[in-house]
């Protein structure tokens, strides 16, 4: 299997309007759907040298017990989605917006510009580290998160798989359900939806071995800015 370049790579980026971005440094965008095999992708290129800003992290910072992020989830879903601890039970609004795309859509309201927000620090934070910096957004909802404001990146990167072969993962090595499984694949975008902001898309129905070789041959023309 080899990566492709989408047409006019190099820079094309979702969304339009003006840029949101704060800082100079290279950042790029990966993203994939749930089971493509993006955090192997992920780890790979912090391997190399990458600064790796984690939005699965930052989402979960954004809700912690105290902040507006909880307390908007807790006025829309109620206090079901809410643990004895006062922490998110995330199993519990899992339930209700894997089932209901509107709910989906409204948490994604609440949470998007929070995790937005709180990556944009992290990257001033990676540009002052390191002006020459790599930095690599990780992000599986790239596409739901630019629908309502223009995401701008020098590169978007997307991982896939095909449908089976995720719904296989799931099944096999985090315990879902074959129902659990589409549900979750369905709730995202689909491929079409993330092929048309790529600049890059890897292919990961071989092996491990081989969706590391194309990892090493797109990051050798990453890092030279």
């Amino acid at each position: 299997m080899a990566h492709t370049e989408a047409p006019g790579a190099g820079g094309r980026k979702p969304g339009s309007g003006p840029p949101h971005r704060l800082v100079d440094v290279q950042i790029i965008a990966l993203t994939g759907g749930i089971a493509s095999g993006k955090s192997t992708v992920s780890r790979r290129l912090a391997q190399h040298g990458a600064v790796v800003v984690d939005a699965d992290r930052l989402a979960r910072e954004v809700v912690e017990p105290g902040t507006p992020g909880l307390a908007a989830i807790r006025r829309r879903f109620g206090d079901a989605v809410i643990g004895p601890d006062g922490s998110l039970d995330r199993a519990a609004l899992g339930a209700i917006v894997f089932r209901d795309p509107e709910a989906l859509a409204e948490l994604n309201a609440i949470t998007h510009p929070a995790v937005w927000r709180a990556a944009q620090a992290r990257f001033e934070q990676a540009e002052a580290a390191d002006p020459d910096a790599v930095v690599i957004y990780d992000v599986p909802l790239l596409v739901e998160a630019s629908q309502d404001r223009p995401l701008h990146f020098d590169r978007v990167i997307v991982v896939e798989a095909d449908r089976q072969e995720r719904i296989r993962r799931l099944v096999e090595a985090r315990g879902m359900s074959e129902e659990e499984a589409r549900r979750r694949i369905g709730a995202q975008a689909d491929d079409e939806q993330r092929r048309a902001i790529a600049d890059v898309v890897i292919d990961n129905n071989g092996s491990t071995t081989d969706l590391l070789r194309q990892v090493d041959e797109i990051w050798s023309r990453l890092r030279p800015r």
